[in-house]
């Protein structure tokens, strides 16, 4: 692993700023940044996220992850194993719904992770991690 992790850019297509800023911003709790008419950024847990305005998209395929099938594409931020449970249970007071309910993958093993996965308004699936050991993020 890297000496410092560098954060990600990832732009995505969504089919409404207002409801963009009101998933990101005020459920996810992620700082508004740069804007335009057509397009806003944000700070995705460290990490900057662009919605564009776009027409939606339809849900993707999915791939068998430890006996899940996981949304792809998706994109996703890891966090704290601490960090992850309390963003799991903001989402449930919120009554977001869940594609995967937040588990741990990978049990007992290297890489042993908690993990959920949720559909934004737009049909971008994200996914977070939670790590007890974040140096075991690559471990094979």
């Amino acid at each position: 692993m890297p000496e410092q992790l560098r954060p990600f850019h990832l732009a995505i297509r969504v089919g409404d700023l207002s409801v963009a800023r009101q998933f990101y911003g005020e459920i996810l709790g992620c700082r508004e940044g740069r804007s335009a008419a057509s397009w806003v950024d944000f700070d995705f847990f460290g990490h900057q996220l662009v919605c564009h305005q776009a027409a939606s998209q339809e849900p993707g395929s999915a791939n068998l992850v430890d006996g899940d099938l996981v949304p792809v594409p998706h994109f996703g931020v890891v966090l704290s194993l601490s960090d992850w449970h309390t963003l799991a249970e903001r989402l449930r007071v919120v009554g977001q719904t869940f594609v995967l309910e937040p588990h741990l993958r990978f049990a007992g093993e290297a890489g042993e992770q908690g993990t959920f996965f949720l559909y934004d308004p737009f049909n971008n699936a994200l996914e977070f991690k939670g790590f007890a050991d974040l140096s075991s993020l690559f471990a094979s």
